[in-house]
């Protein structure tokens, strides 16, 4: 008796365990492990009047991509075929060179691979090529989740403790398959087929060595995520709630760039808590719990409301007059604005791929109210340099911080950065880290190093405008700047 052939198309989901796409194809047979770097996609304009596109990854995140295929394929026994090109070319290709007989993947929710997706499985299902997607990305689908008159939500927590608490709860995790059965002579599968790489060939390390310092922060991959995981919940679950806050500590569980790829799914994550600290009242846990509510709520809008990557979710705002200031936006991103704390979360973000969610709040209000640039210039930086960034979390963000989005922070809620940065990080030691020209300041002038005295100053080693940059702008001035434009809005 001949064993079925099947494709196993791997995307956001480079994991052996919980993976219900990969369950699904093994139980049917032999596979075909496949990875499509999608450059149809990737090819389209960053100009594109298209709001839903598939971007081209960003250089952090193709760091984080080319370790992460490479654990995976390790995982695999090295039998991952990788392929850069058309999804739909490439996958009608290996079905008739193969002979499978069906194609699994996981879903993913970026509204132009939706359709794409509905379009492939069409195609296969019309040539008699049996097609199935799994939720392997999210504890609750959008399409699944809305209010009682149908329409989808627009805040958080009705969405969370109304749509989704008191629904079915997250699917359970499934285990790895007990066997995994390659399909045969794969070798000859490939041949002939010109998008066929290896992944070196994909060329997804940066050119620069910008990235090679990531490698000392973090471990790509099942095996990673795995280890962040237990990490957390051995040290930091129990003091989330009082001690995320806090850029110096490590205090959150830095799952974000795994769970983006889907080193591990959030149904892991999920069940991993609720078992380890399933009799606490401890309101850590609820809180950590709701954090990937809101990941699931991002999702959840980029499905309902697809133009968001690139429209204000509040339309009010389209008329905003935004500043274009070349010069400003370069000190933000370079972490030379003479804003201590600002400074030092830019400066981590380039340095690890990564910024403190405290700090990523500062470092984004900063941005769009006190220097009144648009979030969209924010969102495309940090879209390039986080290993983590993910379309509909990025947006959400961004939106929310800038007071356009759904359930966003009120434009008039601006966060001092001075005072923030005194509130939590008071010893300073957050920036000392990132800002080491500063290190040798009191703790009362590492976050107003404007403000010590001379004396003080030079004992430091400070000089403003020479070792640390003048601000770039007045607090006080650029924070009534950004009200008065906000009234003029309302008028």
């Amino acid at each position: 008796m001949t064993v079925p052939v099947s494709i196993m198309w791997f995307r956001q989901d480079l994991r052996v365990k919980d993976n219900p796409a990969l369950n699904a194809a093994c139980d049917k047979g032999k596979i075909i492990p496949v990875y499509i770097l999608d450059e149809a996609g990737n090819a389209k304009s960053e100009d594109s009047t298209e709001a839903s596109e598939v971007r081209e990854l960003g250089e952090a995140s193709q760091w984080w991509l080319h370790h992460s295929l490479t654990s995976l394929n390790k995982r695999l026994n090295d039998h991952l075929l990788v392929f850069s090109g058309d999804p739909k070319q490439i996958l009608a290709e290996l079905v008739e060179k193969s002979g499978a007989t069906a194609v699994y993947w996981n879903r993913c929710y970026e509204p132009s691979v939706i359709d794409r997706d509905k379009e492939i499985k069409k195609t296969f299902i019309d040539d008699g090529i049996e097609a199935h997607s799994s939720n392997g990305s999210l504890l609750w689908e959008p399409m699944a989740v809305k209010k009682k008159d149908g329409t989808p939500y627009r805040v958080f927590t009705p969405y969370y403790r109304k749509g989704c608490l008191n629904v079915t709860p997250p699917r359970y995790p499934q285990a790895p398959p007990a066997r995994i059965t390659y399909a045969d002579e794969l070798d000859a599968v490939v041949s002939g087929i010109a998008q066929h790489k290896t992944i070196e060939e994909l060329n997804l390390l940066p050119a620069l060595d910008w990235a090679d310092g990531f490698s000392e922060h973090w471990t790509p991959g099942e095996e990673g995520a795995a280890d962040k995981l237990q990490d957390f919940i051995e040290h930091s679950a129990r003091k989330y709630k009082d001690a995320r806050d806090i850029p110096s500590m490590n205090a959150t569980s830095h799952l974000s760039p795994h769970l983006h790829l889907g080193e591990v799914s959030p149904n892991q994550v999920w069940y991993a808590i609720k078992n380890k600290f399933e009799s606490s009242e401890d309101k850590s846990i609820d809180t950590y719990l709701s954090e990937l509510g809101w990941r699931e709520f991002s999702y959840y809008l980029l499905f309902h409301f697809p133009t968001i990557p690139k429209k204000n979710f509040n339309d009010k705002f389209d008329k905003f007059n935004w500043r274009t200031d070349a010069k400003a936006l370069k000190a933000w991103q370079t972490g030379q604005t003479g804003i201590p704390i600002v400074d030092a979360g830019m400066r981590e973000l380039w340095q690890t791929g990564y910024m403190h969610n405290r700090v990523r709040m500062i470092v984004g209000s900063f941005l769009v109210k006190n220097l009144l640039i648009s979030w969209q210039e924010g969102e495309r930086w940090f879209w390039d340099c986080l290993v983590d960034a993910d379309l509909a979390s990025n947006t959400a963000s961004w939106q929310w911080v800038a007071g356009t989005g759904a359930d966003a922070a009120p434009y008039f809620r601006i966060f001092n950065p001075l005072l923030q940065g005194e509130k939590f990080d008071k010893q300073g030691k957050y920036v000392r880290k990132y800002c080491p020209e500063l290190a040798d300041l009191p703790d009362k002038y590492i976050h107003k190093p404007w403000d010590a005295p001379s004396v003080i100053a030079k004992d430091s080693g400070v000089e403003l405008g020479k070792t640390y940059p003048k601000p770039i702008v007045d607090l006080k001035a650029s924070r009534q700047r950004a009200l008065d434009a906000f009234q003029a809005l309302k008028e």
